[in-house]
């Protein structure tokens, strides 16, 4: 006699809840259930465990959270280039540009952060990359390959070697063409972006 009055709300029981998400159950048979329950815990212990399963049912948000521009909230980051090996700079400089550090990081969006590179003349290289490493490029014409090392391309800009090693680092498509502006590369100690209030970052060896 009780449980006739729930009649709509009992096919619920006859396959897990946990498969019904909240938007696939009507809000008439979410208070059904509810009403329901209270009365299984007035009858059976069992009616506990019932009541768990909907109160998950009524809090669980079984959605992607999906960054977008509305959302994003992009900081400042300044890195010492001289503080840790290029390499390892880099790949940090490149996961925060990424968003890769924040638990709202959406892959299709650029959702990460401004970074600042300062002392990029301090850039650290170990062993003899200094003079071994090469990197390629080609003027577009017949026999046009020119190669160049790390200290000859300091010699004309050291942002070079640290641009290139970053940009190595992010999507080959527009989207990293884009997070790639996002970076603020410069010689020295000193930056024009002190109004933007960076937070500094240490990189350890």
């Amino acid at each position: 006699m009780i449980l006739s009055r729930f009649r709509p709300a009992l096919r619920y029981f006859r396959q897990p809840l946990l498969r019904h998400r909240p938007s696939q159950v009507p809000k008439s048979d979410q208070n059904q259930l509810q009403n329901l329950l209270l009365v299984c815990v007035s009858i059976s212990p069992r009616g506990v465990f019932y009541l768990l399963i909907i109160i998950q049912l009524d809090i669980l948000s079984y959605k992607t959270q999906a960054a977008n521009k509305s959302t994003i909230e992009k900081q400042w980051y300044v890195v010492d280039a001289g503080e840790a090996p290029l390499g390892r700079v880099c790949s940090e400089v490149a996961r925060i540009l990424r968003g890769k550090h924040k638990t709202s990081f959406t892959p299709h969006v650029d959702c990460g952060d401004n970074v600042i590179v300062i002392n990029a003349d301090n850039l650290i290289l170990t062993g003899k990359k200094m003079d071994q490493k090469q990197y390629i490029r080609h003027t577009g014409y017949p026999g046009g390959q020119r190669f160049s090392t790390p200290r000859q391309e300091i010699q004309k800009s050291s942002t070079r070697v640290i641009e290139s090693a970053v940009r190595g680092m992010l999507p080959k498509n527009k989207l990293g063409r884009k997070i790639f502006k996002s970076l603020f590369v410069y010689e020295g100690s000193e930056h024009p972006h002190e109004a933007q209030q960076p937070k500094e970052i240490s990189i350890t060896k």
